[in-house]
């Protein structure tokens, strides 16, 4: 089992209507959504001093390249108005690429997949809802695997939000 998976991640203004919006312009750039997670909300990560976030998971189709796929997520953030401050800062959007099918790729500007899935619960824990078998092609471990070695003293918890009412 393998898919195109996308991180989608907010903690600046109405968070619901930001990843209304960044699914719809995926959509709009041929990125379309076959299935999605449950969002979490979760303590900041890197920087402690901010608002909660809000992450969920996406499995997209698209014929772009993973480099295209790329562009076009930074496209998106970078049209909805995110400001990079500072690593692990404030976002309004974030769109990071998880995994592209079995893809292994390591370049300067994407590396795949992506190198902070084990150690982020805000990541793995919508994985495994919806993804728990998906076999991670470097560690060579599901995502379930991956939660139950994940040693985090952050607070993660699904939320009752659903997109689209």
């Amino acid at each position: 089992m393998s898919g195109r998976l996308l991180l989608l991640g907010t903690n600046l203004g109405d968070k619901r209507q930001n990843f209304e919006r960044a699914l719809d312009l995926l959509a709009k750039k041929g990125v379309g959504i076959i299935k999605q997670s449950s969002i979490y909300e979760s303590e900041p990560w890197g920087i402690a001093d901010q608002p909660w976030f809000w992450n969920m998971v996406i499995e997209v189709k698209t014929s772009l390249l993973p480099t295209e796929l790329l562009k076009t997520c930074l496209k998106i953030e970078n049209e909805m108005g995110r400001v990079r401050k500072q690593k692990w800062g404030e976002r309004l959007i974030d769109i990071d690429i998880l995994y592209f099918d079995d893809r292994v790729i390591k370049e300067p500007t994407l590396e795949l997949p992506h190198p902070g899935i084990p150690d982020r619960i805000f990541t793995l824990l919508p994985l495994v809802e919806k993804w728990p078998e998906l076999i991670h092609p470097i560690f060579k471990k599901s995502q379930k695997e991956l939660l139950s070695e994940l040693s985090t003293e952050l607070e993660c918890r699904k939320s009752d939000v659903v997109l689209g009412q």
